[in-house]
């Protein structure tokens, strides 16, 4: 990684790359985007998972398991420097389950919109895609939980802020957020929970697009972003000029887990359920997680259908 950022370095002062390259160049070196992989980590077969596949089950394709993925962006998941392999933590995972089950793996990219109706349509076995648990989703879905789903508090590198855990920490704040999401509905109500309190309202900003965002937070003119906490870490590794100060389950005030979706009733979701808590147990979850610095992210434990984000 040293040697990497110090040839950034040199064709940097030497004129020989665009601010551009330069991002790209420095996100590769935080991050493996090359379309090789030598990294990833790989698994054994589990017999007691391939056991619980139900006699009779039909996947797409015969001794294959096919996966929606959205590459919408890293480290999740993302177009690798060769601009046709998907690369990231959900593609990572989606290999250590194939491994699991003894199958090959057969990474379907898809807009994010779109994966719904090609699982119930039959396009493909389940999808990994940072797809969150939701009570609504698990009327058509079921569900393999891998990972937590969290927000991130990111302030500038040299902020005075501390640790963001709670409402009244957030007291006052200018806090950019995206209109219309899940994290804008949890900090207007902290922002109703400080008033209430006899304390300062939180004040919320919007901008257009993520460039702009982080040139407010830089400049100044904001004093925190809060964005899912995957991509922060990305840019954070990127950018070297935010750090984290807390995260925030998207489920708040309770949990909302990342998990794999497949069709309801199909009865594949107990041996992924079985496939990841032994990926747990041998260290190999982990380990997949470490490489893209997703490490806080890590679930204790897979569930099946647990408790989702309620309808509002």
């Amino acid at each position: 990684m040293i040697s990497r950022r110090r040839a950034v370095a040199s064709l940097l002062a030497a004129g020989a790359l665009s601010a551009l390259t330069v991002t790209a160049a420095l996100a590769q070196a935080a991050f493996d985007l090359g379309p090789e992989q030598a990294g990833r980590i790989r698994a054994e077969r589990d017999e007691n998972a391939i056991r619980a596949i139900p006699q009779g089950f039909k996947f797409v394709a015969s001794g294959t398991f096919t996966v929606a993925i959205s590459p919408s962006g890293p480290p999740l998941a993302t177009y690798a420097t060769d601009a046709k392999t998907v690369v990231g933590a959900d593609a990572d995972f989606a290999q250590l389950i194939a491994d699991s089950l003894g199958l090959k793996l057969d990474l379907v990219p898809v807009a994010w919109a779109d994966w719904p109706l090609g699982l119930t349509s039959g396009k493909y076995d389940a999808v990994i895609s940072n797809v969150g648990v939701t009570e609504q989703r698990k009327e058509k879905f079921d569900f393999s939980t891998y990972r937590q789903g969290l927000h991130g508090f990111y302030v500038r590198s040299d902020s005075a802020i501390g640790s963001i855990k709670e409402p009244k920490d957030a007291a006052g704040l200018r806090i950019i957020v995206g209109a219309g999401t899940n994290q804008e509905r949890i900090l207007l109500e902290w922002s109703k929970q400080n008033v209430a309190g006899g304390l300062k309202p939180l004040e919320l900003q919007y901008y257009d697009d993520q460039p702009t965002q982080l040139v407010a937070l830089a400049s100044g003119r904001a004093d925190v972003i809060v964005q899912p906490h995957a991509q922060l870490v990305f840019i954070a590794a990127r950018d070297r000029n935010i750090r984290r100060t807390g995260t925030l389950s998207a489920g708040w005030p309770n949990k909302s887990d990342v998990a794999i979706a497949t069709r309801k009733g199909s009865g594949l979701v107990d041996a992924l359920t079985l496939a990841t808590n032994t990926l747990i147990a041998n260290g190999k979850y982990g380990k997949a997680l470490a490489r893209w610095a997703l490490e806080d992210e890590a679930l204790p434990r897979s569930e099946t259908n647990p408790p989702g984000l309620p309808k509002f």
